[in-house]
């Protein structure tokens, strides 16, 4: 046992360093998210959403950084992981309306035009809709209606039939109760 602590004494210590910074490092950059956001007035739905993504990226930091410590080559993680994405890139290509709804609730998250608990109007001639926005997800958004029921709405037909953002003052279905999505 002592021998595996003497040969691999660098690595034992270049992984605690990364264990004491992942936790240092995440704080400080929520800490200043948190700070930028409110100084911005952004809201509290979209700064979550962008702590949860950079949280993610310093995870994936953090191991790429551990496995390479600990004997990995880089060429092999970067040639396996290109093989995934382009594994992912052509079943997505596949399947263009999972990829165009994911486009599509990207642009409908990061507009500043439409935000949840906005109340809008779906223009469609088959099918109108009015309702307030619940939340924006990567495939779906989900609205309440006057009457309390509730749509799941494709992102990518939403920017195609496009929407009228209703005057706040006239929002019928604040009055229905709260309740979770699925």
């Amino acid at each position: 046992m002592s021998e595996f602590f003497n040969n691999n004494l660098g690595r034992i210590i270049l992984t605690i360093c990364v264990f004491i910074l992942y936790p240092t490092l995440r704080h400080v950059i929520n800490k200043i998210l948190k700070n930028y956001s409110s100084h911005l007035f952004v809201s509290r739905t979209r700064t979550i959403i962008v702590k949860k993504t950079i949280n993610f990226i310093i995870v994936l930091t953090a191991i790429l950084i551990l496995v390479t410590i600990w004997g990995v080559r880089p060429q092999n993680i970067f040639i396996a992981l290109s093989s995934i994405f382009a594994v992912i890139g052509v079943a997505l290509f596949a399947q263009w309306s999972i990829l165009s709804n994911v486009t599509a609730g990207f642009i409908l998250f990061f507009s500043l035009h439409l935000k949840i608990g906005d109340g809008i109007k779906i223009l469609d001639k088959d099918f109108p809709v009015e309702a307030e926005v619940e939340d924006i997800r990567s495939f779906y958004i989900y609205l309440r209606g006057q009457n309390c029921e509730r749509y799941v709405y494709p992102n990518n037909l939403l920017l195609q039939k496009g929407i009228s953002i209703l005057d706040s003052n006239n929002t019928n279905w604040k009055t229905c109760e709260e309740g979770s999505i699925l």
